[in-house]
């Protein structure tokens, strides 16, 4: 059985997702003209620039929604790499909390498929190194009549970023995904106020026509109105930091 499961959302986008593992975590591949773009690397335990070779034969560049160990997996099989300034520590001397050895235990368990066979655990490795540069807010990639714009989204990260085509792809990481599990801002290295903040600059993001979360279900349906609807509720209520617990909405929820 292949890892990756490849879900295509147009001739030139592919979400390239790993289902076996109870991450569920999804990377994606934007093709333009002349080059691609890879946002995020997945787990690290199938080789995901062996599937990007047979999706394209053009240059491609890896961009980072945020570092951490989901994400940043096949980091170290690409020539480049390109991550926000916030999250560049964490990139280049490793992760709080997340070491090699705890992040080898969370990739083997819960696994739903078998590994690949030429995986071995012994020799993974958390990726560690710098980056190529940096993503800013309102930075446009051009991929060749295609162009991806950057969002810089805190909250889960320092760093987070987002994405969105002109096609009205969002692309919005891990601040943004569907409820069957929450999005998580309730460790130090989170903040509530920042993730709500980022939900209120999604919801005003003009021409969103479809939303591709990073794990759980390929698709988000939600609205802008929902988006910005929510982002009152908590702050009305007084819910917006760290304690204050779970808070479901209709095709989200966020874990404080």
């Amino acid at each position: 059985m292949e890892w990756f499961t490849l879900e295509q959302i147009d001739q030139q986008t592919v979400a390239i997702s790993e289902y076996g593992h109870w991450e569920k975590v999804r990377s994606f591949l934007l093709i333009g003209q002349k080059e691609a773009l890879l946002i995020d690397t997945g787990l690290g335990i199938g080789s995901i620039k062996e599937v990007v070779d047979r999706l394209t034969d053009l240059p491609v560049r890896v961009v980072l929604t945020h570092v951490h160990w989901d994400h940043i997996g096949g980091v170290g099989e690409f020539d480049n790499c390109y991550v926000h300034p916030l999250d560049r520590e964490w990139l280049e001397q490793g992760i709080p909390v997340w070491d090699t050895a705890s992040v080898r235990k969370e990739l083997m368990r819960e696994l739903s498929q078998p590994l690949p066979a030429e995986f071995d655990i012994s020799r993974f490795e958390l990726f560690q190194g710098r980056p190529t540069g940096h993503l800013l807010d309102g930075m446009v990639i051009d991929l060749g009549e295609r162009k991806v714009r950057v969002i810089h989204t805190p909250g889960h990260s320092p760093g987070h970023v987002s994405f969105i085509d002109d096609n009205g792809y969002l692309f919005p990481g891990d601040c943004l995904y569907s409820s069957e599990t929450p999005v998580y801002s309730n460790y130090p290295s989170t903040s509530p106020q920042d993730l709500v903040m980022t939900l209120e600059k999604l919801g005003n993001q003009p021409d969103v026509r479809r939303i591709f979360g990073s794990h759980n279900q390929l698709e988000i349906q939600v609205s802008s109105q929902e988006l910005l609807a929510s982002v009152n509720y908590l702050r009305v209520n007084d819910l917006v930091r760290h304690g204050t617990g779970l808070h479901n909405f209709k095709a989200f929820s966020l874990l404080f």
